[in-house]
């Protein structure tokens, strides 16, 4: 039986898709850089754990021994990305992660040719928005003959973790971007647009998401708009540190998550599709552990694979109470 580790095992998200694997039957080994909190996880699901630091290649090298799948929810991403891929790349390890950061992407963009020669999968987003803004996207294009934009928002609801504001506040690309001619371009964050999420427009604002990299990979789609609408307290106010390790399981029933998507076809008509989910902190380590028992059982592509592209647009759609709703398409008015 293949073995799964979980990087940063005893973080927020990360003990939740502990407990996931666990209850899956999944074969799980736990990992992270500090020993109390993880050796006291894994005697609480009854797995094995290995402690190891990112600073030394030699201590990450011997760390995957034995492992098939590194499933990596170790924030921020920036810190860890870049060692665990690179290990994973020399171990044969296929390399799961559940990162937000721009960052990831682009370093497994670099890392591409390299993987695919090796037969290493890299799949940062395997969980949270990638996965269910990539599969609203893909259900929507499916519909579209010759798509030539898309605008996708994600509405995001209830408080944020203390390990997602730390990242937030350290890793927020420096400029506000879009996807233009199949380019990352810099656009004014100030413009903002209105989008129905189901129950009518709301204001969103331009933000600079990761799905500008992977919806572009699996649709071919060269003009992309990523915007967010936040509601309640979302974003944090006053010091990181102040923060609850994440909202409660109450906090996540009490705040679902919605998307919804505009695709452009070439004649000008509108095709719109929207998606109502559990709250993000409940799918992501849901959907990651589901993409990671899917790698386990051989579903792998050699390179920087997005969950759409190995696992089909109704992915997001397994996960949970996830519902995708396809609209008719509009011929906008002019303007």
């Amino acid at each position: 039986m293949k073995t799964l580790m979980i990087y940063g095992a005893s973080g927020y998200t990360g003990r939740m898709a502990a407990a996931r694997a666990k209850e899956a039957g999944l074969k799980l080994v736990l990992a992270g850089r500090d020993k109390a909190p993880l050796r006291a996880l894994a005697t609480r699901l009854g797995v094995a754990y290995r402690v190891f630091a990112l600073d030394s290649a030699a201590d990450v090298d011997y760390g995957l021994q034995d492992i098939a799948v590194l499933l990596n929810c170790a924030g921020p991403f920036a810190h860890t990305a870049g060692a665990l891929m690179e290990a994973c790349l020399r171990a044969g390890v296929h390399y799961l992660d559940i990162a937000a950061e721009l960052d990831s992407y682009q370093l497994a963009e670099r890392h591409d040719l390299g993987a695919a020669k090796a037969g290493v999968m890299l799949m940062p987003g395997s969980g949270g928005s990638v996965a269910m803004l990539g599969s609203l996207a893909a259900r929507a294009v499916e519909r579209v003959p010759t798509p030539v934009a898309i605008r996708i928002a994600l509405h995001v609801a209830g408080s944020m973790s203390r390990g997602s504001a730390i990242s937030a506040s350290q890793h927020v690309a420096a400029q506000c971007l879009m996807r233009k001619d199949d380019v990352l371009t810099a656009r004014t964050p100030d413009a903002l647009r209105d989008i129905d999420f189901g129950i009518g427009p709301v204001s969103c604002f331009p933000v600079t998401l990761p799905d500008l990299i992977t919806i572009a990979r699996q649709t071919g789609v060269r003009d992309i708009e990523t915007f967010v609408h936040v509601s309640g307290s979302a974003f944090p106010e006053g010091g990181i540190d102040a923060l609850p390790d994440g909202p409660t399981a109450q906090e996540r029933a009490d705040n679902r998550y919605q998307a919804a998507v505009e695709v452009v076809g070439a004649n000008g008509d509108i095709t719109r599709a929207v998606l109502d989910t559990v709250n993000g902190y409940s799918f992501t380590p849901l959907a990651a552990v589901v993409a990671a028992r899917r790698v386990l059982a051989g579903e792998a592509r050699p390179g920087f694979q997005t969950p759409v592209g190995v696992f089909g647009s109704g992915f997001a759609e397994t996960i949970a109470d996830t519902r995708i709703s396809l609209i008719d398409p509009t011929t906008p008015t002019a303007r």
